[in-house]
């Protein structure tokens, strides 16, 4: 396995260590677990959040993305015919099986990166739901109807403190500029086609991201420039969430959102 140019714990090329899965069940697998992962963060705002409007606000982020991602992965785990749930594919899968891009697992930071990550991963929910409303897997289409809707208010509010953020102070400009830089590395894995992508594009399954790459900055670009922000240029990208490959955030992530599903297997509440 080789390291590329990026923060420690951030792998790429090799094998990963990774169970390796059926094309179709690893494409709505990472999908729901983008959407669980980001609900997670999320609610590590409640009662942090700069006002108690935000708190809300993101705590119902949360619970919209934690939604998506109990279909996807109920429906992930009908899919592979294991016998495996939503919950046994939450809590008792390790990092290397979890299929997430890697900007979701990123520390929320202040405010400013979490509104980086929101401006950024909701415009890219927006058009790959777009899209999958058309699948030709019925339960696919179904979560983006419903999602697309979420989402819409997802992207809208993240734009809004972007650009109050981005055009304020002399201070909340600066971070959020910042939080940018942070989060721009990740950015370009979001466009990147998954293992076997392409056979399931072809299948009408799925959605080819590389396409969503023009109408994501066509939406975003706009937004920086108005909130009077420079488009970030990554001195690295990461890569390779989709195969299991991911930083150290995500091992910190899952030892607290699983502990409690480990430590009483089997219990019920």
């Amino acid at each position: 396995m080789t390291a590329h140019p990026g923060p420690p714990g951030t792998w790429d090329g090799g094998s990963t260590g990774a169970t390796v899965l059926e094309p179709r069940v690893a494409y709505v697998l990472g999908l729901g677990d983008d959407a669980l992962v980001l609900a997670h963060r999320l609610g590590e705002w409640i009662a942090g959040a700069p006002q108690i409007e935000e708190d809300i606000a993101l705590a119902n982020i949360g619970l919209d993305l934690l939604g998506q991602a109990r279909t996807l992965l109920s429906h992930a785990g009908e899919l592979e015919g294991a016998g495996r749930d939503e919950d046994a594919l939450a809590y008792l899968r390790d990092e290397r099986d979890f299929r997430n891009l890697q900007i979701v697992e990123r520390p929320n930071g202040d405010f400013a990166v979490t509104t980086a990550r929101q401006l950024a991963f909701s415009a890219y929910q927006y058009e790959l739901y777009d899209r999958l409303r058309a699948s030709a897997d019925p339960t696919l289409a179904a979560v983006a109807g419903k999602a697309i809707k979420e989402v819409t208010y997802h992207r809208d509010h993240a734009t809004q403190w972007t650009l109050r953020l981005g055009d304020g102070t002399d201070e909340s400009h600066r971070r959020m500029q910042a939080g940018l830089e942070q989060i721009w590395p990740y950015v370009e894995e979001m466009f990147e086609p998954g293992p076997a992508v392409a056979g399931l594009v072809a299948q009408g399954l799925a959605t080819d991201p590389s396409l969503l790459r023009e109408p994501w900055a066509a939406y975003v670009h706009p937004v920086l420039t108005q909130a009077t922000l420079a488009v970030p240029e990554p001195a690295f990208h990461g890569r390779g969430g989709r195969r299991g490959l991911h930083t150290e955030a995500l091992g910190y992530l899952l030892a607290e959102m699983q502990h409690l599903h480990r430590a009483h297997p089997g219990a019920t509440w």
